[in-house]
Parts: C-alpha cells; structure tokens; sequence
C-alpha cells in the first residue's frame, strides 16, 4: 500500500501503532517488535503477494549464513560463507532485476525465442534492491565483527515497513539497538515532544511534498520527455523546462518518501537515517553526493569503493575507482543503458572535480558554483528519466541549443527587438508544442524557491522541537491546513506511486 493512501493513512496505520503502542506500554517490549514484524510482512503482501516467499526466504538465509558466519572460528570457512551469502544476494537481485536486460544484450535476433519470453515476464519484487544491499552490508559486518543478533530483532532491521520498499538504506547498528531503547521512549511527554509530534509533522510534510509538488511536476516532465520518445521536435524550452520538472518531480518525490520514512519510524520510537540535507544547494558534484541519498552514497563509499581501494592507490586508481562505483550505482537504480550512463556521467563528474581541487587553487563564488552545479545535476537527470539513449540525445540536443531557441510566436516582437543578438543565440519566435505556458513557470519557479532557498524538513524539526511543535498555536494551525489540503488533493486525484519503487 502506498504512504499516500488513505487504506494507509487510515486503516493500516493507526491499526498496527495502536496495537505497538498497547504492547510496548504492558512491558510486552518483545511481542510489539514482533507486532510489527508481521505488520510489515502485511504491507509488503499488500504490494506484491506473490514475492512474499521471496523476501522471507531471503530474510531466513541471510540471519542464517549470518549466524554461521559469526559462529564458525575457521576463518577460510567464514569467507567461503561470505563470498557464497553475497552471491545469493547478488544472483537473487540479478536475476529478478536484470536477467532481461542481460538476456536483451546478448541474445540479439533471438528475442523471440520461448527463453527470451520466459526472461522477460519476470516481475521485480518491490523493495529488492533495498534489502538486498542492507542484508550484503549485514554479512560484510558479521565476517568483520562476529555480530550476533536474534531471528526477531534482525527481521525488525530488515523488514520495518517505513523503509522496507524505498530506504532509507539502513545499517543494523542504527536500528536493532535502539530495540532496548524504544520502551523507555515511549514514555508519557517524552514520546509526545520528541517522538509523536515531529514524526505527524514529518508525515504530513513529506505527504504534501509527494501529493502537491512531486506528482505535479512530473506532469509537466512528461510533456517533453514522450514527444522526444515519440520523435516529435522538442525545443530548447521545452527541454529544459522537462527537465528542470523532472529534476524537481525526483527530489520531491523521494525526499517525500525519505521524510515520511523518518517520520513514521519516530511515531515507532525508531530514528532512522537522514537521507537528503538540501543536495540542490550544493557547490560542487562531490557535495551533491554527500546531501543526495546519503545512505546509498554511505554503502557505495564503504562497501563498494572502499574495497575496490579508494584513494589508497594512486590517483589514477583512485578514478577509475569512482567510476566504478558510479556505474555500478547507476545500474543498481535501474536494468537499462541510460541508468548506466547516468552512473557514468556522475562518476566522471565526480573525477572533474577532484581534478579541479588538486590542480587549481580557483574557487568560484558559492552562488556561481550552486547554480553550475545545480545546472549539470539536471542535464544528467536525463538519461535517468528517458525511456532509452536516442530520447536522451534528443533531450540533450534541445537543451544544448543545438536546433535553436523557439519561444512562442506571442513574443514575436521580443525576437525581433533583440535583432543581432537573437540571430547569434538562434532565437526565433516558432511553435512551442509542448510546453504549458504561465501555470507550468509558476510551478517550476515555486519548486526552485522551495528546494533553493527554503530550510528542508530535518533541519526545521531540529529547532526547538518543544516549542515548535507542542507550544505553538500557529505550528499546529500551518500543519493542520496542509494536511487538510493533502488530503483533499489525494481525494481529488488519483493514487500515484512513487518513482524509486521501480528501483
């Protein structure tokens, strides 16, 4: 079920933290966990029954390799149990998320076949790239540290439904100990100031991101992006205008996500992970990497690029490390060439950068290297929004200017009043198909506002929380309106996904 629905909302929330809730305030601290273990299974059968027994399965092998990896004292023994729990991960992910893409790649004229057929109607278990990186990374700690958790606490870690289909990617350390802890949170006004009402006020801002900004914008993406699928023309306005939407329409919507993740966990007495710190505001590629989808960036740094060496061997080395760190990112998003030169493009980025910091002593103004910064993110959200690599060239080409600049034939007069400095810029007045005019310049200019110069979620809740959200009147009235306004929005529009569950 989706966070923006009201079976959600409504019905399967105040349900099981209810019943948490009662359990945990009856010192049946045990049977609460376990509460919420099942209530999660629930929410993932609601999505995907038929992957049930995937996921559990999965759950049941990792505690189970963990356990023999921590108790066995032979230690060529733990890395054969190691190596052989990360390729059951491995190959289990593989195979659901990329046997089709492989089988495409490889196969050329025999996709027709009854094996192509077979490769191609394999659905992907929501939530699998997830739990799959987290249980890795679980292994990778219990072959270092010897861990040892139980059956219950670690499928808490893995399977607790505000982070179980979309992250935040969490570590066991942050999550199973705060087990002992959650009682003695949930105690009377503690709960309430400091778990209760920043958790309502992160679910309801993070819902209105999702169902007021997030879907909004990914209207106005759209427009370009299909008619360059469908080889229409798509002008120089046109495609950045797509472009800054979808750049908008992934920020809101999975900082929605990651908001009413954090959000839901506090109403559980569980603080999980920040996952975005503003990354838009950033003034250089390596900053964007330390604000955008912070765990991921956490796992890829210390259980992919670490390992690989880092930039402990050389600088070339160290390149070519980010590289491949980068790509194999970008393929973890998604089965597809443009998720790969996504990955690609920021990995080289990410080389640019550090080049520029060991050779050059220059550094731009912080609003000049925002705005640089910020403008090379949206050309490389591209191929992460385009169906294949000719919509992304086509994007690309508009954005660049290479077919010109058309603005509508209303401000023709404009054109022509520019004179020599329109023909240099190839500005002519001509026909905008796809772009919405005054109401989509008014949405892109209020998301820019919000992303750009507005203090995000987190940081507001880390102020005064006493004061901001149990003694203020005008607090409770501001978040009372835009939960009434969410809520009459999702009435009005249809449920909508949200975009990482592809992932």
């Amino acid at each position: 079920m989706l966070f923006n629905s009201f079976v959600f909302l409504f019905l399967f929330l105040p349900a099981s933290l209810a019943a948490y809730l009662v359990l945990m305030r009856h010192g049946r601290a045990r049977a609460a966990v376990t509460l919420v273990v099942l209530a999660s299974v629930v929410f993932y059968a609601y999505w995907s029954p038929r992957h049930v027994l995937v996921f559990l399965g999965s759950i049941a092998a990792n505690f189970a390799l963990g356990r023999l990896i921590a108790e066995d004292g032979r230690a060529g023994l733990r890395r054969a149990l190691l190596a052989a729990g990360v390729l059951l991960n491995l190959g289990l992910l593989g195979y659901f998320k990329y046997s089709g893409f492989v089988a495409g790649l490889v196969a050329g004229s025999a996709q027709d076949s009854q094996f192509m057929e077979f490769i191609t109607s394999v659905a992907l278990p929501i939530g699998i790239s997830f739990y799959t990186f987290q249980q890795i990374a679980y292994l990778v700690d219990v072959h270092r540290d010897r861990i040892r958790y139980g059956f219950v606490e670690y499928a808490f870690f893995v399977a607790f439904f505000p982070q179980l289909i979309a992250g935040p990617i969490v570590h066991h350390a942050e999550i199973i100990p705060q087990l002992a802890r959650v009682r003695r949170r949930l105690s009377g006004g503690r709960y309430v100031v400091g778990f209760l009402a920043p958790g309502i006020a992160l679910l309801v801002i993070g819902l209105a991101k999702k169902v007021i900004l997030a879907d909004a914008m990914g209207e106005f993406a759209d427009l370009g992006f299909d008619a360059a699928a469908r080889d229409q023309p798509v002008g120089f306005i046109e495609g950045w205008g797509s472009a800054v939407a979808y750049a908008l329409q992934i920020y809101f919507d999975f900082s929605a996500y990651s908001d009413m993740a954090i959000g839901l966990g506090l109403l559980f007495g569980i603080r999980l992970p920040v996952n975005f710190d503003s990354p838009y505001k950033s003034a250089s590629i390596i900053e964007f990497w330390r604000r955008w989808h912070m765990t991921l960036s956490r796992f890829l740094r210390h259980y992919l690029y670490i390992p690989l060496g880092g930039n402990r061997r050389g600088e070339a080395r160290r390149y070519l490390n980010l590289m491949i760190t980068m790509a194999l990112g970008g393929i973890w998003h998604g089965a597809g060439l443009t998720f790969v030169l996504w990955g690609a493009v920021h990995g080289a980025l990410l080389a640019l950068n550090h080049l520029w910091r060991a050779f050059s002593p220059w550094r731009p103004p912080r609003p000049l290297a925002v705005a640089l910064t910020f403008g090379l993110v949206i050309l490389a959200w591209v191929p992460f929004r385009a169906p294949d690599l000719g919509t992304t060239v086509a994007v690309w080409r508009a954005m660049l200017g290479f077919d010109g600049v058309a603005v509508p034939a209303a401000y023709g007069g404009l054109v022509a009043a520019l004179g020599p400095v329109a023909q240099v810029f190839g500005i002519h007045a001509g026909q905008v198909l796809h772009f919405d005019g005054f109401r989509q310049l008014m949405h892109l200019a209020l998301g820019l506002l919000i992303v750009l110069g507005c203090p995000n979620a987190v940081s507001l809740l880390r102020a005064r929380p006493r004061r901001a959200f149990m003694s203020s009147r005008l607090a409770a009235a501001g978040a009372g309106a835009m939960a009434t306004l969410t809520l009459v929005t999702m009435y009005v529009r249809e449920e909508v996904t949200f975009l990482y569950f592809q992932f």
